[in-house]
Formats: C-alpha cells, sequence, structure tokens
C-alpha cells in the first residue's frame, strides 16, 4: 500500500514566496509544566458567573449561525468605546473604535493599510518580537532603531530614524515587551510631532504623516500616574492606540483585540479586513464578557502588587531588573541565560527566554505560582 508521503505529488515543488525559507512558525514554548509563567497570561480565570453569561451569548449566537455575523460589530464598538471611557476617562464614538481577532490581526491591518512593498514600519529594539513578522508578512521593510541602555527611548535617536527612513507606520509597545517600559505622554508627543509629516510622499509628492501605533496590550498594568496614550488621541490625526482583552480581562482565549483612532483612520482598515472576519460567537462572547468588566478587572490591582514585590524580591537578591509597567518582569544578567531557563524548567516553572542577551523574562502569576517561582530561582542561582 503506498502512503501519501510516497506519491509521486508528495515531491511536487510548491511556490513558497521568496523570503520565507526555512522559517519557523512564530509561538512561545507550550509545555506541561505545574507553574507556567511565559506568555503573560493573567493568571486568574473567569468566574462561575461569567462563563455562565458567555456560554448563555454564545448558545443565543448560536440560534443564528446560519446567517453572517454583523460585519462592522456596531454594538461590540459601542462597548468598547464605554469600557476606554471609564477605563482611561476618554470618550469616544463607536466609529473611532475597530476590533480583529487578537490584537495581532489589528497590527495587520494597520500594516495591510499603511504598509506594504516600498514602504516601511519603524519601531526600536527591543520590542515584541512579531512587530518585523508583521512587515514580513505585508512586504514592508522593517526598520529598527535602537532603545537606550535603560530600555527607554532615544527620542533624539527617534526623531532622527523618522526623518531618516520616513516610515509608513512607527510601532511603539507601551508596556513595552519585552522589558515592561512604559512611554511617557511627553514621549508619544514628541514621536506623534516628527511624524506628523514624515510619511512617504505622496504620490503628488505632498508629504504624508506616518501612522504612530501605541501599542498598549499590557495597558492597564500600568502604575500609578502613568497616563494612557488614549488621552492625546484628539490632538493627533495619525495616532492609533491598541488594547487586547487577553491579558487584563483574561481572555486570551477569546482573541480579541481593539484600537482607538479617528474614524477617517478605522475607515481605512474597514478596507483591507476580510469579510465578517469577526465570528457572531466572538462578538456574542465579547460582550458577555465586557458586561463583566468589573469582576474580570478585579485582579490587576493584585497583580500590580504582585508584580511590584517581585521587581523589589529579585533586585534584592543583587539582579539587575526593568522597571515594569506590565504583568511581567525582565531580569537578568546571566552568562548563560538558557542554564537558567532550564533549571526553572526542570523545576517545574516555564518562563520565557527573550529579549537581550542575558536577560529573561516572567510573567505575574498567582502568589503560589510566584512563590514556587522564587523557590525555584533560589535552587537554580545557589541563594
Amino acid at each position: 500500500m503506498t502512503t501519501p508521503a510516497e506519491t509521486p505529488t508528495a515531491q511536487v515543488r510548491l511556490p513558497l514566496r521568496p523570503g520565507l525559507e526555512g522559517l519557523e512558525p512564530y509561538g512561545a514554548p507550550q509545555l506541561d509544566v505545574p507553574v507556567l509563567l511565559n506568555v503573560n497570561e493573567n493568571p486568574y480565570p473567569p468566574s462561575e458567573a461569567v462563563v455562565a453569561d458567555i456560554a448563555d451569548a454564545v448558545a443565543r449566537a448560536a440560534h443564528g449561525l446560519n446567517r453572517y455575523p454583523d460585519r462592522d460589530f456596531h454594538e461590540l464598538r459601542a462597548e468598547l468605546a464605554e469600557y476606554l471611557r471609564v477605563e482611561s476617562g476618554v470618550s469616544l464614538a463607536a466609529s473611532q473604535i475597530w476590533a480583529a481577532n487578537g490584537s495581532n490581526e489589528v497590527m495587520l491591518h494597520l500594516l495591510q493599510a499603511f504598509g506594504g512593498p516600498g514602504r516601511k514600519v519603524l519601531s526600536f529594539a527591543p520590542t515584541y518580537s512579531m512587530y518585523p513578522e508583521y512587515a514580513r508578512d505585508t512586504l514592508t521593510e522593517w526598520v529598527a532603531g535602537r532603545r537606550a541602555e535603560d530600555f527607554t527611548l532615544d527620542l533624539n535617536h527617534a526623531r532622527e530614524q523618522i526623518a531618516e527612513h520616513r516610515p509608513a507606520v512607527i510601532l511603539l509597545a507601551s508596556p513595552n515587551n519585552p522589558t515592561g517600559t512604559a512611554l511617557p505622554l511627553e514621549a508619544v508627543e514628541a514621536i506623534c510631532e516628527a511624524a506628523a509629516t514624515a510619511g512617504p510622499k505622496a504620490d503628488d509628492g505632498a508629504p504624508t504623516a506616518a501612522v504612530v501605533v501605541v501599542d498598549e496590550a499590557y495597558g492597564e498594568f500600568r502604575r500609578e500616574g502613568v497616563s494612557s496614550a488614549l488621552t492625546v488621541l484628539d490632538r493627533h490625526p495619525h495616532l492609533a492606540v491598541s488594547r487586547t482583552m487577553s491579558k487584563a480581562f483574561g481572555m486570551a482565549g477569546l482573541r480579541l483585540g481593539y484600537l482607538a483612532a479617528t474614524s477617517t483612520l478605522v475607515d481605512h482598515l474597514r478596507v483591507v479586513r476580510l469579510p465578517y472576519h469577526l465570528s457572531a460567537v466572538t462578538q456574542a462572547a465579547a460582550l458577555a464578557a465586557l458586561s463583566h468588566r468589573d469582576e474580570l478587572m478585579s485582579q490587576v490591582a493584585s497583580l500590580r502588587a504582585e508584580r511590584d514585590e517581585l521587581v523589589e524580591w529579585l533586585r534584592g537578591h543583587g539582579l539587575r531588573v526593568a522597571d515594569s509597567d506590565a504583568n511581567f518582569v525582565l531580569f537578568g544578567l546571566f552568562p548563560d541565560r538558557h542554564e537558567v531557563w532550564n533549571g526553572l524548567l526542570e523545576r517545574g516553572v516555564l518562563i520565557r527566554e527573550v529579549g537581550p542577551e542575558g536577560w529573561l523574562r516572567v510573567s505575574v502569576g498567582t502568589p503560589q505560582e510566584t512563590a514556587a517561582f522564587r523557590a525555584a530561582l533560589e535552587e537554580v542561582l545557589g541563594w
């Protein structure tokens, strides 16, 4: 009997797009260990009441699954705008909100709309490792400037990079992943001002603005006194601020990311989205979760406190730790970080080997998970 691998068609050479040869799919290790602290998830699952309401909403949506969902999900956009009003004190119209299957797809929409062949996207390393992949997938040239030694943004360097490269899109994670570093509003506004006429030239030779995207996936974890870029959105029509329900909401499995911008910018994203890209099930589950936002967000304060205590504990043991406004901590430096990572894994604790050489990143877990991480690290480092 001939197996599929032995058939002649298995020898056909596929026309893989140049530049994709030998690449592996993105993804952190998914291992079955007792303590998972590697992908910045909220460690607290939804309550039974939340689960019941989501299940009921999905069941009701299921009765209409023979029909396509609301293509522009007006109700969900209105509820997301209301959430941002309460969370950040910024009033937005539903038309200023866009959503997709995770903030990953939101970013892809941005580069589909504003990037492409002959255009550039600029960011500053170290930063989120998916950004270059969004650029690759949209045939946009990736340009990485540098961050300062303490992982803050060097504004003089940033202005130079913007002037030199005239990017179509500038990606700024705040808090930055993997460092946890937040951008002060002064830095956001400085970048917006530098980008106002520094985008690619239009067909008629006129200047355009580079679209400045502040990725606030971890924004709800920011420390007291750190403002959201949403508060300056009305002053910069080329600014977009993205969020997600994956982190603070504890809804990583839902896959719902969104952004706020001008209605004009959002309308450009509507052009490139696939039809009905948000399923009726996703919309129903997200609306049900948003109705429980107070409960789902109730753990944010405790996670912030847990993070701050972990930072102090690590520093108290002589390690370097980046200031964090996220639900994770970057710490080091280690001559062989993989040895430390593997030592923790052998003790049932999975963290992330990511970022600049010598550094490791650990997500903030429950008090029990953090205690397990501390105990394992003490053993690995011989404290």
